[in-house]
């Protein structure tokens, strides 16, 4: 295994750990800085906001500057906001530093990606980008847990210092394991964003929010969905998560190594049709122990497994702006899951939440249209640059 892509995984499993390990420690925010928990909970709004829009800005913006000291710049940064979130004692402080820890994630996630694809020949792209994204889906499984463990030997500081930590360890490990990355060719910042108004891009990032807009509606309401299993037992629901963590690791490394020998299309198509079906089991199916274990299997091998394949259709599309792509791409999927709340409390409030996972299993049925759509769109000047050569031979 490449250290180089391991250390690279290791921040992102630093930025992972910090976007999930705040649900855990809310309340203890809330009676530590006497305000509510509804309040404490714009710690995560601050944070997923900042990384939303902050995150395709920077790649456009920073798209042509040395990629080994903005990795660790950015790195520098996301410390800097998780100590003064550990160490401030009023709420305005801890926003303010959650939007800055965003900041920081946000400069270096879609880098980190952008390396990973640069680092690895084009046959081991998709195993690199799943390496690298595999800290991150790691941290479902085992950061959040530990983070939250922590802090309970402590206080909601604690655990904040502990992901201060993490993200310290891969700023050094960057900084002394991590050798000069060639620069990318300097590019106009008009013509960075010139991808973003191509079709292909469009229904790609269209793909990737509607998929994990029904994803994580399920996610954000797990204790609603799973009620008649787990009874209201937090534990038991701990423990349910846990297993879907530790199958979205699996499904996000497997993907990788299926996407360097298989189509993108082919595991983008199955992995949505797959979870579709799954979703609209899930009413029937969460009603017992072992089927319910069975579908999160299932929904973390598709969920998470689905990232690495829209990556790797990203970066083939336009692999000079790679970053900035991946960074829309992140994008998509924090809008998808902001609104997929919206509306998923909309589902809960008229009809209940025994199936909110079928209204989310029809929007990852409309993710896979816009999938095969977006296939189709990437497929058309392929087709036509292989049609010339036979048209050339015809007239000849």
């Amino acid at each position: 295994m490449d250290r180089r892509l391991l250390i690279l995984a290791l921040g992102m499993f630093a930025m992972g750990t910090d976007n999930f390990v705040v649900a855990g420690i809310l309340p203890g925010v809330a009676a530590s800085l006497h305000t509510s928990v509804g309040a404490a909970g714009l710690m995560v709004t601050f944070y997923a906001l900042t990384y939303a829009i902050a995150a395709p800005v920077m790649a456009a913006v920073a798209g042509a500057w040395p990629r080994k000291p903005l990795l660790v710049g950015a790195l520098s940064v996301f410390v800097v906001g998780n100590a003064i979130s550990a160490m401030a004692t009023d709420l305005h402080w801890v926003l303010f530093a959650r939007a800055l820890a965003g900041f920081g994630a946000a400069l270096f996630s879609p880098t980190a990606l952008g390396v990973a694809s640069a680092l690895a020949s084009p046959e081991k792209r998709g195993r690199a980008l799943a390496t690298v994204t595999a800290g991150l889906t790691g941290a479902t499984a085992l950061g959040s847990p530990i983070g939250t463990f922590i802090g309970g030997f402590g206080t909601w500081r604690t655990t904040l210092w502990f992901v201060t930590l993490l993200g310290l360890v891969a700023m050094i490990g960057v900084w002394t394991m991590l050798p000069s990355v060639a620069q990318p060719q300097p590019i106009k910042l008009r013509d960075r964003l010139t991808p973003v108004r191509d079709t292909r891009v469009a229904l790609t990032l269209l793909t990737s929010l509607f998929a994990f807009g029904g994803f994580l509606m399920v996610y954000t309401y797990a204790g609603v969905v799973l009620n008649r299993v787990t009874h209201g037992d937090e534990r038991m629901l701990a423990g349910l998560f846990l297993v879907w963590g530790v199958a979205a690791t699996v499904g996000n490394l497997l993907a990788g190594r299926l996407v360097d020998k298989f189509a993108s299309r082919h595991i983008i198509n199955a992995m949505l049709c797959i979870a579709a079906i799954n979703f609209c089991a899930l009413p029937w199916t969460s009603a017992h122990v072992v089927s319910a274990v069975v579908a999160l299997i299932v929904w973390g091998l598709c969920g998470w497994g689905l990232i690495v394949p829209q990556q790797h259709r990203l970066v083939q599309v336009s692999p000079q702006v790679a970053p900035l792509l991946l960074a829309l791409n992140n994008t998509a999927t924090y809008i998808g899951l902001a609104c997929s709340g919206v509306l998923g409390g909309v589902v809960l409030q008229s009809t209940g939440g025994r199936y909110l996972s079928v209204v989310a299993a029809a929007l990852i049925a409309l993710a896979l249209i816009l999938a095969e759509a977006a296939y189709r769109r990437i497929e058309r000047p392929q087709a036509a640059h292989r049609a010339a050569p036979r048209r050339e031979t015809e007239a000849a």
